[in-house]
């Protein structure tokens, strides 16, 4: 981060300050001090009106001329926080008479309260505008030691010196009181979730009570000095209204007279972190996230005469005790601090007066791929870091959600993301695209502070550990790229930064391991950044050793020392030199070794442009400063070319030569082609899940600038004087355009030639070789990107044709359409096409029914057969192969797409049309159609078509799979086949005990011998003259026809299980008489049901109807048949002697 002062405010007649605070809800800044001073101010920024702040555009800023916002933006929103600002209020509020000691603000009921040395205590509210009292209470007791209110404004508690605290309501009830008389108090605050409040008593202990007022613990310390207590200075505890940095983030600081900070998760936290500010009379304040700590007071430090002076300083820290940076402010003492409700400002009163403070935080952000802005923003209501990659051309967003982002950087069209898994000791390194996706993904075992990436290497870097890691190869041989990934060594590197001292040296502790703790050895000159390009790595130490690396090797080149520790490096673009900010904002420039030459030629734009530097030049510090400089971008095409933000302001510098400032607030994304676009982070970050195109904003340089004006304004011999003294392709590509649009070809010409464009040298020559003037001038338009000129010149001369034809160049087939529609130009054919390069467009943007309209007015049958197929409209796929009748590739291609969703008939029909029969047979038995496969055979005499279903019904069989075999049969009408099989499962069906079920396999049997002989009635069935190849399938002799007994006699089977069922549905429903007139047929079936079971039956239903003559026959039959076994014989006796002794 950076901060710098911005705006001072004088109090009347010197009245000192004591307090200042800052609404964070509407901005109104309330400070009091002595003499009763109580003030409101507002402040009025970028974000009001322009006429409000006396910005009506007569007197504009500083270079504003150089800035394009973005469609629909302005200049003041381009100034973001360096917008001029003012005091739109300054009322003085009147009813304290001592000195006014504290003040502070209740955000949610916009309430102001204020206390004075006498003890009185004033509620202000706004009405209509102006502030007035609301509220007044006098204890006359004590002083006010505190006062605040909780976090939802409904309570606030106020501690006096001696003891007593009361909490009251936001409308001014009292809701409890409490004397605590031993007690001191000097400081108050409310815990996040309004439970608790914590008390700073004078002796330097805290007590923690409820919101009720009973006594929780006390607080441990850990800043006491010796034995003795120190005294509480400040207390700051986070509200947590707008989330925190990461889960269980530190929020809870306390500061001590001796300048010491303890920092602390929450009151029962038992490991604080101590921050030591070497500060007396400290105050402190959280930001508006819990992100930055500010803590003001005075220190003392030695002058260059060796006297001690006083300052006073404002230091910031994050929630971890790390340092940020600091702020020198004038004056005596700052007696008080307050943070602006977006934490980008920060108030101070300091003797008489209020300043003001600018603060540039540290996103996390980059910009790559030319049009991709990636950055970092938190959610407080689900704690989760989300990273947004939005493309500021297409407006696309795609977000990513992250644990702990650590560091944001890119390069070209990648991106690396540096994160911390929550359930991993590990930490990652990440390879994105322009879309968030990642390409690679590396594991390191330190926690990476720096980290930078290149065209072909990522580098992160511990205080004392280096990482380098080659993520790409720029071989294009695949074996060499295949050969780079087995060697490690070549890819990864990690080294101790003490183990290179010797120029010309390598990491010769190549893949450290850091699990080892030797490995990880503490160095007394850490690492504090990194830089690198495509050939050079840079890392700068915190003692001002500056290392420098070639790449890929890694070899340590050279060895600098620079009297400052650096905080920024930013190389130009061919790492010549670099640019270097310390830590308090400071800007140098050094020029970089290069070994293996006398002299070095820094490329300019252009060959003979550039800048002839001697050997003595190099490795050493140029002489040039700016200050207070918080970004820097160097010019990707220009090395002498760079950018910085100073302040507010932004410079653009080239040979170290300063052009007019810009006032701007914006991060600087990208510089090139003489053009900076920059980005209003802190206005994307406001809502960061809907960011604006607005909040781009595009810059020129005064040299574009110049340029434009002359070209414009004077003439172009004037111009190409200009540009001849101050060469680079931008400026070389507008004399060309404007030569182009004066025919002024030569010029044209050798100002392409300057900025090797070849494009537009082929276009010279293309409009040299026209010869009307009309002609040339319309197409130097059209190469100007004004079509709509270029258009309007041919059909004034009424050539319509040269106007279809350059809309046709440019792929407008709208306009062609129009064109042609109007008359004068083009035929049928031309026409078609333009409707079928209509449906080309939609066609590419998958809006398919729309490109089917224009692919059928411009009879595209290849796009129609396949749109219709995308849609699924199988009808009109159906209907157009009467219009393709004459291409059989694109029929054979239909009948393709119908077979691919089961479409026989049509893919038959299809097939059949190109005359490709084998292929629709093929079809049909891929679709399991087999009754039409064998008549196209039969018809086409095909005789292949047996073989195959012979093979897939033996393979069936093989596999038991019977049913699907007797189907295949049945689809072929092989029903000779198909009934043979059936009347086989019937035999092993009677054995089973399922007469109902053998009955409809027969029943089955018999249907298909019936259409047997339909079908060869008709003349269709497969015959087996016709079909030898396909005989009995289930023996060896192919040759074996259907016994004639079993075609004459098919529904004996049927017959005979209806009446063994039927007599038996009879015998069960009492119907004895009926059940043995039944049974009695079965006597003609022998030769189907077993003679065992027809007697059995008959013996049964006739011993039950009482007719025992036919029961006799029946036990006679049974005895005497053969086969019978003796004990079942035995049984039949039995039974019928006491049938028929009774």
């Amino acid at each position: 981060m950076f901060v710098y002062l911005s705006k001072k405010i004088a109090i009347p007649n010197g009245v000192r300050l004591r307090t200042v605070a800052w609404n964070n809800d509407q901005g109104w800044i309330a400070c009091g001090g002595e003499d009763g001073l109580l003030k409101v101010l507002k402040l009025e920024t970028g974000s009001g009106t322009t006429a409000a702040n006396g910005d009506s555009g007569k007197n504009p800023a500083p270079g504003a001329a150089a800035i394009t916002a973005a469609p629909g933006g302005n200049r003041r929103l381009a100034e973001g926080l360096a917008a001029p600002s003012n005091l739109s209020m300054n009322q003085t509020l009147e009813g304290h008479n001592g000195v006014v000691m504290i003040s502070t603000w209740n955000y949610q009921y916009r309430k102001l309260t204020t206390s004075d040395e006498n003890g009185l205590i004033i509620v202000w509210i706004l009405y209509k505008g102006i502030w007035y009292e609301e509220m007044i209470n006098n204890r006359n007791k004590s002083l006010v030691a505190d006062m605040h209110w909780n976090k939802d404004g409904t309570k606030i508690c106020i501690a006096y010196e001696d003891g007593a605290v009361i909490v009251g309501s936001v409308d001014g009830n009292r809701l409890w009181g409490k004397e605590l008389a031993k007690l001191q108090l000097t400081h108050i605050q409310w815990s996040p979730d309004g439970k608790y409040i914590l008390f700073g008593v004078g002796n330097g202990e805290l007590q923690l009570f409820d919101n009720t007022g009973n006594f929780i613990v006390k607080v441990p310390t850990f800043c006491s000095e010796g034995s003795g207590h120190v005294k509480l200075a400040a207390l700051s505890w986070y509200h947590g209204l707008n989330g925190y940095v990461e889960a269980h983030a530190p929020c809870l600081a306390i500061c001590f007279d001796n300048g010491k900070i303890q920092i602390m998760r929450d009151d029962k936290d038992q490991s604080p972190l101590i921050v030591d500010t070497n500060m007396r009379y400290p105050k402190m304040q959280w930001n508006h996230d819990g992100s930055i700590l500010a803590v003001s007071g005075v220190q003392i430090v030695r002058s260059a005469q060796g006297e001690d002076k006083e300052i006073s300083l404002v230091q910031f820290f994050d929630p971890f005790g790390q340092y940020l940076r600091s702020l020198k402010v004038p004056g005596k003492r700052i007696t008080s601090l307050s943070w602006e409700h977006s934490g980008l400002r920060i108030a101070l009163a300091v003797d008489s007066f209020i300043y003001f403070a600018n603060v540039r935080p540290d996103y996390k952000w980059t910009f790559f791929a030319g049009d991709v802005l990636a950055y970092a923003f938190h959610r407080p209501e689900r704690g989760e870091t989300v990273v947004t990659f939005w493309n500021t051309k297409s407006n696309e967003k795609y977000t990513k959600i992250m644990h702990k982002l650590i560091i944001l950087t890119s390069y070209g069209d990648v991106c690396l993301l540096v994160t911390k898994p929550e359930d991993s000791n590990q930490y990652v390194l990440t390879v994105s695209n322009a879309i968030g996706t990642a390409i690679e993904t590396k594991y390191v075992d330190f926690e990476p502070r720096t980290a930078v990436i290149a065209k072909t290497h990522v580098f992160a870097t511990s205080p004392e550990v280096v990482f380098s890691w080659q993520f790409r190869t720029l071989t294009s041989s695949k074996v060499a790229a295949l050969d780079a990934l087995r060697r490690k060594d070549s890819r990864e590197r990690t080294f101790h930064i003490d183990s290179l001292t010797v120029i010309g040296e390598n990491p010769s502790d190549s893949n450290l391991d850091l699990t080892n703790p030797k490995n990880r050895r503490f160095t007394t000159d850490p690492i504090v950044c990194i830089a690198a390009s495509d050939s050079t790595f840079i890392v700068a130490r915190q003692s001002g050793v500056i290392n420098h690396h070639s790449l890929p090797s890694l070899t340590l080149e050279s060895k600098y020392t620079v009297p400052f520790r650096a905080a920024i490096i930013a190389l130009n673009c061919n790492s010549t030199r670099m640019a270097i900010t310390d830590v308090s904002g400071v800007l140098k420039l050094f020029d970089l070794d290069v070994h293996g030459s006398a002299s070095l030629v820094v490329a300019g734009a252009m060959a003979g442009s550039g800048i002839s530097k001697k050997k003595d030049d190099f490795g050493k510090l140029v002489d040039f400063e700016r200050k207070d400089v918080w970004d820097i971008k160097w010019a990707n095409d220009d090395p002498e070319l760079f950018a910085i933000m100073e302040k507010t302001r932004m410079y653009i510098l080239r040979a170290l030569n300063p052009e007019e400032p810009i006032t701007c607030s914006g991060y600087i994304c990208n510089f090139t082609n003489l053009q900076i676009k920059a980005v209003l982070l802190d206005e994307v970050m406001r809502e960061p899940e809907a960011p604006s195109k607005e909040l781009l904003v595009t810059m020129e340089t005064k040299s574009l600038r110049d340029t434009r004006n002359i070209l414009t304004q004077v003439g172009l011999p004037d111009a190409l004087q200009f540009v001849e003294d101050n060469p680079h392709p931008r400026l070389w590509r507008l004399v060309a355009e404007a030569a182009l649009g004066q025919l002024e070809f030569e010029v044209a010409q050798k100002a392409f030639v300057r900025c090797a464009d070849y494009i537009g040298l082929q276009v010279v020559k293309r409009l040299q070789k026209l010869d009307d003037k009309l002609k040339q001038k319309a197409e130097v338009y059209a190469y100007l990107g004004q079509i709509e000129q270029a258009e309007r010149m041919y059909l004034e001369a009424d050539r319509k044709d040269l106007a279809i034809d350059l809309r046709m160049r440019l792929g407008d087939w709208f306009r062609v359409v129009q064109l042609i529609k109007s008359g004068g130009g083009g035929d049928d054919a031309l026409l078609e096409n333009a409707w079928s390069s209509i449906g080309d467009f939609y066609y590419e943007r998958q809006k398919w029914s729309q490109a089917v309209t224009y692919y059928a007015q411009g009879r595209n049958m290849d796009r129609l057969v396949e749109l219709y197929y995308n849609l699924e409209d199988y009808d009109n796929l159906e209907r157009l192969m009467e219009s393709i009748m004459n291409n059989p590739h694109l029929l054979k291609d239909v009948a393709g797409k119908f077979v691919s969703v089961g479409m026989c008939d049509q893919a038959v029909k299809a097939y059949a049309a190109c005359g490709e029969m084998k292929e629709a047979i093929e079809a049909c038995v891929h679709l399991n159609q087999w009754n039409m496969a064998v008549e196209l055979a039969q018809k086409h005499k095909i005789r292949e078509i047996g073989d195959l279903l012979s093979q897939y019904a033996k393979q069936l069989l093989e596999r038991d799979k019977v049913f699907v075999a007797i189907e295949l049969y049945r689809k072929a009408n092989f029903c000779q086949q198909s009934a043979k099989l059936l009347y086989e499962l019937t035999k092993s069906a009677a054995t089973t005990s399922d007469p109902v079920r053998t009955k409809k396999l027969y029943v089955l049997a018999a249907l298909e011998v019936e259409r047997y002989h339909a079908l060869t009635k008709a003349g269709k069935g497969g015959s087996e003259k016709a079909t030898a190849a396909l005989d009995a399938l289930l023996t060896e002799d192919r040759t074996n026809p259907l016994d004639s007994k079993i075609l004459d006699t098919a529904w004996r089977g049927a017959e005979a299980y209806h009446f063994y069922l039927l007599a038996q549905k009879q015998y069960y429903h009492g119907d004895f008489d009926d059940a043995v007139r039944t049974a009695q047929h079965l006597v003609d079936y022998e030769d189907i049901l077993s003679p065992e079971v027809i007697y059995s039956l008959i013996a049964l239903v006739s011993f039950h109807a009482k007719r025992f003559g036919v029961c006799s026959r029946a036990f006679i039959k049974l005895e005497a048949m053969p086969g019978i076994p003796p004990e079942k014989l035995d049984q039949f006796e039995a039974m019928s002697l006491s049938i028929f002794t009774r």
